[in-house]
């Protein structure tokens, strides 16, 4: 697919099935680049959608059919608004380009010639939950315990985080939140042991426990 060069194009991107919950319009949004009139479109559409279909079915998915609905807060960057957010907005947003390739920009892949994908989302079954007190290790342990990662980074705001899918980036936990800095190094054995990380979930809903209604027809990307 070219990079699109019509809004019509765009709107064809935009309907792109990445997985069964997600389109590829669910990524494109960003406050920088409707309030600066920067346009957030990738350069190669392709690549952006591989990455972006393993992002969402190997962790978005069964994030939805878990804790149900998601907000999507930041998805796809393309490397033009990445660098304008990153060198000319203020308060600073974005980190440099070739940090985030494979990252937030999908369509480029990282120094190593590996395909990425990073989203920051909020799950509000969980932000209701922190809210009230709840320890935002709870959530990014079960998500350390179910789901193929690449990195987790938490924020304060309704414990918002970055979830990245990766080729070959082991995983890593770290965070904006007291107690803030690295909970888990790439690589490294947990210092809680699984029973202590299950104890700290025990509450939570059954992994994908939500069903819907069966298909008559199993549902193909586009």
């Amino acid at each position: 697919m070219r990079k699109p060069g019509t809004y019509t194009a765009l709107e064809d991107l935009g309907r792109v099935r990445l997985s069964r919950h997600f389109f590829m319009r669910n990524f494109l949004h960003s406050e920088i680049a409707n309030f600066y009139g920067r346009p957030n479109i990738p350069d190669d559409p392709d690549l952006a959608i591989a990455a972006g279909k393993q992002l969402c079915a190997q962790l978005l998915d069964p994030l939805v059919e878990t804790f149900g609905p998601i907000e999507i807060r930041s998805g796809f960057r393309s490397c033009e608004l990445n660098h304008f957010g990153a060198t000319e907005v203020k308060p600073q947003k974005c980190s440099r380009n070739e940090v985030n390739f494979g990252g937030h920009i999908w369509d480029r892949r990282d120094k190593d010639g590996h395909m990425g994908a990073t989203v920051s989302v909020v799950i509000p079954w969980f932000a209701d939950q922190y809210g009230a007190g709840r320890d935002w290790r709870d959530l990014a342990w079960w998500i350390y315990d179910h789901l193929p990662h690449a990195e987790q980074c938490y924020f304060p705001k309704r414990a918002a985080f970055n979830i990245q899918w990766h080729e070959a980036a082991p995983k890593d936990i770290y965070s904006y939140i007291k107690p803030r800095g690295l909970l888990l190094r790439a690589g490294k054995e947990p210092k809680e042991d699984l029973a202590t990380r299950q104890r700290r979930y025990a509450d939570f809903p059954p992994f994908r426990g939500i069903t819907y209604p069966p298909l008559s027809v199993k549902w193909h990307a586009d």
